[in-house]
């Protein structure tokens, strides 16, 4: 294997050897703890402009499937793990982990120690770095990482949503005959679901649910959206920065009160700002599969799966007209709320998670009795 290094704009630098594309890539370094999932962390949206630290000792020991792709490609800028398998053993697998990735691109450093890396991003927070298979020197790397854009004021949703309007009615599948989904509902009513970078298994739970899906671009008019009559509005997750999405945050504030909505995560976000709330960066950002939150409604810890970097500020929302539904119970950020004189709650974790705790999907069903009512 060929020499690998990851730089971080602190000076800090990583050296290992590649396992993926032949190529050198700038992002944000985070790190997710979730032991399993790693090709729906390659595959999901949100994490564009981003190069991710896993924490699990080995990756990509179960190999890669299409069926457990999140979206239409990798969309993460680099992997960073302790060891790669070069094996995968799984009978769902139809190619390597490895295999994918670099057919997708997307260079890999292994055989570094994940662990102080982690460690280091803790204390010192998420910040810019370069992951290269083509050059190892330090000095270059870091100037880069120094350069390259912050996350902070990046508006990278409109770069990944969908170009154009399409149908979804596809409902989740199970992964093996153990697994015990129920029957999907028969499709009631017509759900308009931005794109922000959306999950597919999110689309899968509101199929599952009852839902017929028009999935819109992230620029789509709040006009546009009614003028397909919706029985309800999904707001999907996302990368980036919230704050700089001015026109969807109007778009958002003008269809409050015309149809139940739903959002989650970027989602949740932005129901925030169009409340008049504001959102704030965190030091190094919840990722992972086993975040407890505490649901302020029923009093019970929900497990959940969490993918963010950005929170909305609760004292910045009107007590008077918003209502705080879910807590983080590791540092007491905001994770729910609804309105209370509009039929429209959001979430900042994610209920649909695969692999991931099955704790929140009650939530898509509060969405469709949100629907019944109106």
């Amino acid at each position: 294997m060929k020499p690998a290094v990851l730089a971080l704009e602190d000076g800090t630098v990583f050296e290992g050897q590649s396992y993926g594309a032949p190529a050198e890539r700038c992002g944000e370094v985070v790190f997710n703890t979730a032991i399993t999932g790693y090709q729906e962390i390659f595959t999901d949206p949100s994490y564009a402009g981003q190069i991710v630290v896993l924490t699990n000792p080995q990756i990509g020991n179960y190999g890669a499937n299409d069926s457990d792709n999140e979206s239409r490609k990798a969309f993460i800028e680099g992997l960073v793990v302790r060891e790669f398998s070069p094996l995968s053993s799984n009978w769902r697998s139809e190619e390597t982990a490895r295999e994918f990735l670099a057919g997708s691109g997307v260079p890999v450093v292994t055989g570094i120690d994940a662990r102080a890396l982690v460690r280091h991003l803790r204390s010192r927070g998420v910040m810019r770095g370069v992951l290269s298979a083509v050059s190892t020197s330090p000095a270059e790397l870091i100037e880069k990482a120094r350069n390259s854009p912050s996350m902070a004021g990046l508006d990278l949703a409109t770069r990944v949503s969908t170009s154009e309007r399409y149908e979804w009615n596809t409902p989740v599948a199970p992964c093996s005959p153990s697994q015990q989904l129920g029957e999907p509902s028969r499709p009631r009513f017509h759900v308009v679901a931005y794109d922000f970078g959306m999950k597919r298994n999110i689309l899968r739970r509101l199929a599952h649910s009852g839902c017929r899906l028009t999935v819109v671009p992230a620029q789509t008019s709040a006009e546009d959206v009614l003028a397909l009559k919706p029985d309800g509005i999904f707001l999907s997750n996302g990368p980036g920065d919230p704050e700089p999405l001015e026109y969807q945050v109007a778009q958002v504030r003008k269809l409050i009160g015309k149809a139940p909505i739903f959002g989650i995560c970027l989602g949740h976000q932005i129901v925030g700002l169009a409340a008049g709330g504001k959102t704030y960066k965190l030091k190094f950002g919840h990722r992972g599969a086993n975040h407890p939150v505490l649901n302020k409604t029923t009093g019970k810890v929900e497990i959940t799966s969490h993918n963010h970097g950005f929170a909305v500020d609760p004292d910045s929302l009107n007590p008077s007209e918003v209502e705080i539904t879910h807590m983080n119970l590791n540092d007491d950020t905001l994770e729910g709320f609804r309105l209370r004189n509009h039929p429209v709650f959001c979430v900042q974790y994610h209920p649909e998670a695969a692999p991931g705790p099955h704790d929140s999907h009650y939530l898509f069903g509060d969405f469709i009795k949100l629907m019944e009512k109106s």
